[in-house]
């Protein structure tokens, strides 16, 4: 059961989610679909690839049918061999991107007990429990699994990710540039960073360090596609939507990008986007 404490902070994300929700990737969501922090850019499932072609791509990137392709082969493998870290990692990556987060969860807990001490696998699971809407124990367990003397970049950015929806945005902030003296130019963290500046309804800040996060080798579907969303939140509604067709098809990104248009002219576009993104 989720906090009251935590449903209200979050509360903060809905409008910004529900219009991210408009632009995500063809297939990976629908425009009617809620879109969590956690797959808008602070997972990188190709991260847990293994050497075959399927686990190789990310996730993102994937159409409708290959993610379903994907989420059945990973689970099979899962069913195999329950205990191994890569499968178990792509596996729940893969159900998190179809919007089964409960299930990605489920797997995730029976990786983080076959692998207490992988501070990899406890980073995923933090995430996973924060896509599960369990928040305060997604911090506990990225914060736990941290070691001062030896910091990972990935436990400081699943950690700022989880305290941008607990409404802490500065300390989320000042987490994700740790993150990046670590891992210098690192895609999700400039990508977090990015989200982080969009949440709080600063499209440019946003804007920034999302064309950043895209312009390195490992900047994805996703990314492209919240850029286009901190551009049109600016009105260069013909420039989003260049930047999304790019990934959608031209009449999916030219819908997505109307509709966003007609939100945007109405007086009370935060109220309609945080109405849309509280309903369910």
């Amino acid at each position: 059961m989720r906090m009251t404490s935590s449903i209200t902070a979050s509360k903060k994300a809905a409008p910004i989610l529900a219009a991210a929700a408009l632009l995500a990737v063809a297939g990976c969501a629908t425009k009617t679909e809620k879109v969590s922090y956690e797959t808008t850019g602070s997972i990188a499932p190709s991260a847990y690839a293994s050497s075959d072609d399927m686990s190789a791509r990310s996730v993102a990137e994937m159409s409708p049918s290959e993610l379903r392709s994907a989420v059945d082969a990973y689970g099979q493998r899962y069913e195999a061999d329950p205990k191994n870290k890569q499968i178990g990692l792509a596996y729940s990556a893969a159900l998190q991107m179809a919007g089964r987060n409960e299930q990605s969860l489920a797997v995730m807990r029976q990786i983080a007990i076959a692998h207490p001490e992988d501070r990899a696998v406890l980073s995923a699971y933090g995430k996973a429990l924060a896509a599960a809407g369990d928040l305060p124990k997604a911090l506990e367990t990225v914060r736990r699994a941290q070691t001062p003397d030896y910091p990972d970049w990935r436990l400081y950015s699943a950690e700022g990710a989880i305290l941008d929806q607990l409404g802490k945005p500065q300390e989320a902030r000042a987490l994700f540039q740790k993150a990046l003296v670590l891992k210098p130019n690192e895609a999700t963290v400039l990508s977090n960073l990015g989200m982080s500046y969009l949440m709080s309804n600063e499209p440019a800040s946003a804007e920034r360090y999302l064309r950043l996060a895209l312009a390195q080798p490992d900047g994805d579907a996703r990314i492209r596609q919240n850029l286009a969303l901190a551009i049109g939140l600016q009105g260069r509604f013909e420039e989003a939507e260049r930047v999304a067709a790019e990934t959608l098809s031209p009449q999916e990104a030219e819908t997505n990008i109307a509709f966003l248009r007609g939100m945007l002219s109405q007086s009370n576009t935060w109220s309609k986007l945080e109405a849309e993104g509280g309903q369910g």
